[in-house]
């Protein structure tokens, strides 16, 4: 069936690989074993308050996020949900205001549950379909559905987040957080308010959205409880409501297919190949990597997949790559670089003297290690005084770092550089927008593992975003160790939003909160 219901789509294919690399300084330690790091933006909200939940609700409500490619999605959710289950589903979209929507005739073509689209007050009710009208906007406050006109100026806005964070206030733990195919990050947010209020989250298979942005940004911030296909989602539902299956048991059950003699020699196989142990991740990051590699290879079990690696040497490096891609884009998180600049950067120039260190670790295609570059060149420039920086920038995927080297962006890539910062520190060519020489010359790209190698040593700032979420428990106390001993005294810790220094604590000063900014208080091994 073709899309005729017309959806944003945000941004564009992925790039080629680049074809160049710096090597390490002789003064510096590699490190490295990174996750897909530098990963998945958390959109340009306004941060979401803390709320305590009213329940409002007393039965479950599904709300379900879509944008580009959303109708297929929810034509194959809807296809196989149970039309019993007592539950509500609330769809909100990224829908066009310049097309009529017909998704309520399409989706009535495939599922007997009722559908209704919502007008303004309108309350719930159990084992129906609220569709979110073209120009609006949606929240749920005591049980009713409340709209309101969207903003004509073009902005960017996030329908889904708002509604889920209004869901989640409403429904406590009878919310439940559905995100489908879309590009761009809607829906990040709220799904943290859902679980952190104990609602369940689901997120779309990456690998059969047309469009997987949102899936893999909601993936990232850590509290996406299950990710399956949208023909699984019914009946993981069922499981959830009806038989009373908690998120820790569906998961189990989301990675049955993996056993565990099977994953250990998957990890071999890796190891041997790229040197990195996997052993360090969290089980059902990797777990759910290999299902997908199962599913598109058609295979049945761990065992076959085992015997098709040793047939063909490519495959192991398909798995790597499905493991350690990591999605970034410039300034991600706008409000965490601002609260940067204002709080810290002065304060470390004026300790720096004469050359600012810093290590993005996780840097992926090297959009975060560019965007922190321009930072401290603007804030350089404001203090009138000369003063070099150097960046070294590292990841455990060589072509990410190959095209990070080259410094090489197609224009959808740039969406998030101001036109002053476009002008000042790209150089449109036809190939893309490269980057000027004077930000590229003060960063170093360079292979490492974090996990087994020595870290840099006297950095003033330390950035990882988004990379220690994919690892286990100890792995993260070793990471953070690592960080704590990479930097000077004073030096500042720049984590993801997710992502904490529990565990040393105690070592590190809050500088932000919300936005994991940290300054290491003394030098202690």
């Amino acid at each position: 069936m073709s899309e005729s219901t017309k959806l944003h789509e945000d941004e564009g294919p992925e790039p080629t690989k680049a074809t160049t690399l710096n090597s390490v300084p002789s003064d510096t330690a590699p490190l490295g074993d990174t996750v897909p790091s530098d990963t998945a933006p958390l959109g340009d909200t306004a941060p979401l308050g803390d709320t305590v939940p009213s329940e409002s609700c007393h039965h479950y409500v599904v709300g379900v996020g879509a944008s580009a490619g959303g109708l297929e999605a929810l034509e194959n959710m809807f296809r196989t949900m149970p039309t019993d289950t007592g539950m509500s589903f609330v769809v909100v979209q990224h829908l066009s205001p310049d097309f009529e929507s017909h998704m309520d005739e399409l989706l009535g073509r495939i599922t007997k549950i009722p559908i209704v689209v919502v007008s303004d007050r309108l309350t719930i009710q159990p084992d129906t379909i609220y569709l979110i009208p073209p120009k609006k906007e949606m929240v749920l406050s005591n049980g009713k559905l409340l709209l309101t006109e969207r903003a004509k100026e073009k902005t960017f806005t996030h329908p889904i987040d708002q509604f889920f964070r209004s869901l989640s206030q409403d429904a406590g733990r009878f919310a439940i957080g559905v995100v489908l195919s879309g590009t761009g990050s809607d829906g990040s947010r709220g799904v943290t308010k859902i679980s952190e209020n104990d609602g369940l989250v689901i997120a779309q298979e990456p690998s059969t959205c047309k469009f997987d942005s949102m899936p893999l940004n909601a993936q990232e911030t850590g509290h996406v409880h299950l990710v399956l296909p949208p023909a699984e989602i019914g009946e993981a539902l069922r499981r959830y409501i009806i038989e009373g299956h908690s998120p820790r048991q569906l998961k189990q059950e989301e990675l049955s297919a993996i056993k565990a003699e099977g994953l250990q020699r998957v990890f071999q196989l890796l190891q041997r190949n790229h040197g990195i142990d996997f052993t360090h991740y969290k089980a059902s990051t990797v777990g759910r990597r290999i299902q997908r590699r199962l599913e598109l290879l058609n295979l049945p079990d761990i065992e076959r997949y085992v015997a098709y690696i040793n047939e063909d040497a490519g495959e192991i490096n398909e798995l790597y790559k499905d493991l350690l891609i990591g999605v970034t884009r410039f300034f991600r998180d706008v409000e965490a670089f601002d609260m940067l600049q204002q709080k810290a950067l002065a304060d470390l120039l004026d300790r720096a003297e004469d050359q600012l260190r810093v290590w993005v670790c996780g840097c992926a295609t090297g959009e975060e290690a560019y965007s922190l570059a321009m930072l401290i060149t603007e804030a350089i420039e404001r203090r009138g005084k000369s003063m070099e920086f150097k960046v070294f920038a590292t990841d455990a995927h060589r072509d990410s770092l190959q095209f990070a080297a080259n410094g090489i962006y197609p224009e959808d890539r740039i969406t998030d550089v101001s036109r002053e910062r476009r002008k000042r520190f790209f150089i449109k060519r036809r190939d893309g927008y490269h980057i000027a020489s004077e930000l590229r010359r003060g960063i170093v790209f360079a292979p490492q593992n974090v996990i087994n190698d020595p870290p840099f040593t006297q950095m003033h700032l330390v950035t990882c975003r988004n990379m220690l979420i994919y690892l286990q428990p100890p792995a993260q106390r070793k990471v953070l160790s690592l960080f704590h001993f990479a930097l000077r005294q004073g030096g500042v810790l720049f984590l993801g939003p997710s992502e904490t220094v529990s565990g040393i604590g105690d070592e590190f000063e809050p500088i932000d909160n919300h936005w994991r900014i940290y300054q290491k208080r003394r030098d202690i091994r």
